[in-house]
């Protein structure tokens, strides 16, 4: 979700601002006093804020992500009006920050501020062209799953106001669902539909939804309902109140929710009979620069398809070579392949299929998470604040979901980071591979690079709460490499597990712009995965099935893990004796999420000043 809605929160109003020192062509470079410095820099910084602010005052779903009840009853506004006043918003911004801003005045930090901003914004009018380059109800995300998903785990009902402000909302979903019919009809008009698989998930998952009370006369109650229910039963109010409230949720979904279910899913059934098994982006309209594009905006980078798929080809193989190994040191007689089918098949690799295998998968989970809590001193000089938990995707969406992932905490606290893991399929999560997802989804990954952004204080909001995939998702892959190197992994099946997910990551270089650029239909995807890696079918067919509805995205990881990889050894290199791993990370997090090549610039700053013994870069 978050995702989602950082690209809608950026800046808005104009606002006045003093220029300081603008140089003349031709005249002495201006030396500006460090007050004049500290001046422009507040005014920068207040008003990246009031942008901000502008932003976030239109975006009820973020509010409530945040923590910030203001529009607690209400839902965004989806409408292609909506867009279009956030474009011309941008271009009034943009304006303003090239013509009226003078650079040079600002201190190192707020340059960094304003160079995101100018870059994110001219990203985002370029990239207006490709508005309808996408899917908004599909297997992995829309507002068909979201709705429930939002509701349940960020809609706090803490009085009673609250719980009115839920009823007001689900009261509000037949609406919000009629300007998402309209959006995919638009898409559809301009020539993006999903392909045919996409149908029967958001279908089924539609209707996964509607089980249970008040949606059945059954004696169980949706998840909405039991959701609802369960946080009105923890408030101090009468009986009679709760009845009350509880009556009119359900009157509520079945007046809203359900017609609005009802017609997404006839919207959907009718949809799919003009889909077809087209699955890349190639058979968009002007498909292959979109693509380009795309892969641009998600590394950061300027790789091209080709070069991103031989990488990709170069990676499995090296790996290929490591777990080749690892076969030999167990002992295992028989072809890389063959071990792939012993790790997959043999039973001591997994949990039973049963409630108490799945309680004892959370269990060990948790376990790891702690076990890495007590030894962050060895990584990190400032840890967050936030705590994080572990928890079991929702059942209703359990079976689209993917394997694992994070969720930020809420700012002011209210709400932990949260490690998800997916309980649907117990044998597409083996044991050997707990460690690894545990530390790439938990601790020391992406809690500690979302939750430690979320708490620096010296920069905007917009980069607190921003996110460049190939810095956010390259993070989440190199943390499961690090606990190698602190004696980690020492089992060599967990090893071969740690090796397994970073191969599944180059494989994805490989399947996504096989399916994208080269016209690979699904079932070629899958095969690759199958063929080259241990990991259970059902996450071939999943990953295959994210990679043709989020072109793109699955690219990052190896590649944001690579330049990381690649910028710590040569820092190794030059810094000899004075490199410090806690330092190094404190330079990689310690001004949140940002492009690769702005990282590697921070990190050559950072190494200049220690070859030169002027003070080392302090934790913020």
């Amino acid at each position: 979700m978050r995702n989602k809605f950082l690209k809608t929160v950026f800046f808005s109003t104009f606002l006045a601002f003093t220029v300081l020192g603008c140089k003349e062509e031709g005249k002495e470079k201006i030396v500006y006093s460090p007050e004049e410095i500290a001046s422009a820099s507040t005014e920068m910084n207040a008003w990246f804020q009031k942008q901000w602010d502008t932003e976030i005052a239109l975006s009820p779903m973020f509010q409530t992500y945040l923590g910030d009840k203001t529009d607690y009853d209400k839902w965004d506004d989806l409408s292609k009006k909506t867009e279009e006043k956030k474009l011309e918003r941008t271009k009034v911004r943009l304006s303003y920050l090239k013509d009226s801003v003078n650079h040079d005045a600002l201190d190192e930090a707020t340059k960094l501020s304003y160079k995101l901003a100018v870059q994110q914004m001219e990203d985002d009018i370029a990239d207006y062209q490709y508005r309808l380059y996408n899917y908004p109800v599909n297997q992995m995300r829309g507002m068909h799953s979201q709705v429930p998903s939002f509701l349940i785990n960020m809609h706090q009902i803490t009085d009673k106001s609250d719980a009115e402000a839920y009823i007001s909302r689900l009261n509000g979903v037949n609406g919000m669902f009629d300007q998402v019919i309209v959006n995919l009809k638009e898409r559809e008009a301009a020539g993006i539909m999903p392909p045919k698989f996409v149908f029967p998930h958001a279908i089924e998952s539609s209707g996964n939804i509607l089980k249970g009370m008040p949606f059945e006369n059954s004696g169980n109650k949706s998840a909405l309902l039991e959701d609802f229910t369960s946080k009105l039963a923890k408030l101090d109010i009468s009986k009679e109140e709760k009845e009350t409230l509880i009556s009119n949720a359900e009157k509520a979904m079945l007046t809203s929710m359900l017609p609005a279910y009802n017609k997404l899913t006839s919207f959907l059934k009718e949809q799919s009979k003009r889909a077809t098994s087209d699955h890349g982006a190639w058979k968009f309209p002007n498909g292959e620069a979109y693509y380009n594009n795309a892969l641009a905006r998600t590394t950061t980078t300027d790789m091209t398809s080709d070069d991103i798929h031989k990488l990709g080809l170069v990676e499995v193989k090296r790996i290929h070579t490591e777990m080749n190994a690892i076969k030999e040191k167990v002992g295992f007689k028989g072809t890389l392949q063959e071990f792939f089918a012993f790790m997959k098949e043999d039973k001591q690799f997994y949990y039973p299929d049963t409630e108490e295998g799945r309680q004892e998968y959370m269990q060990t989970a948790t376990m790891l998470i702690d076990s890495m809590k007590g030894r962050l001193d060895e990584l990190f000089l400032r840890k967050p604040k936030a705590d994080m938990i572990v928890k079991a995707v929702e059942s209703f969406r359990e079976k689209s979901a993917g394997k694992a992932f994070y969720q930020a905490p809420a700012l002011d606290g209210s709400r932990p980071g949260t490690y998800y893991a997916n309980m649907y399929d117990i044998m597409a999560m083996p044991k050997y591979q707990m460690e690894a997802l545990a530390y790439h989804e938990g601790i020391p990954g992406h809690h500690m690079e979302r939750a430690m952004s979320q708490e620096l204080t010296d920069i905007p909001m917009f980069r607190k709460m921003g996110g460049y995939t190939a810095y956010t998702e390259g993070w989440g892959l190199y943390t499961e490499y690090l606990p190698k190197e602190m004696g980690m992994y020492s089992d060599p099946y967990s090893d071969f597990g740690r090796l397994a997910m970073e191969l599944w990551r180059a494989c994805r270089l490989v399947v996504d712009t096989g399916i994208h650029t080269k016209k690979w239909d699904r079932e070629k995807g899958i095969k690759y995965y199958v063929d080259n890696t241990p990991n259970a079918k059902s996450d071939a067919v999943k990953m295959v099935e994210r990679h043709i509805v989020m072109p793109s995205q699955a690219t990052a990881y190896k590649v944001g893990m690579n330049k990381i990889l690649e910028v710590r050894e040569a820092a190794k290199i030059k810094l000899g004796e004075k490199f410090d791993i806690r330092e190094f990370h404190g330079v990689v997090l310690n001004n949140g999420a940002v492009p690769l090549n702005v990282l590697e610039d921070m990190v050559d700053e950072w190494v200049t000043l220690k070859q030169t013994d002027r003070d080392e870069i302090s934790d913020k």
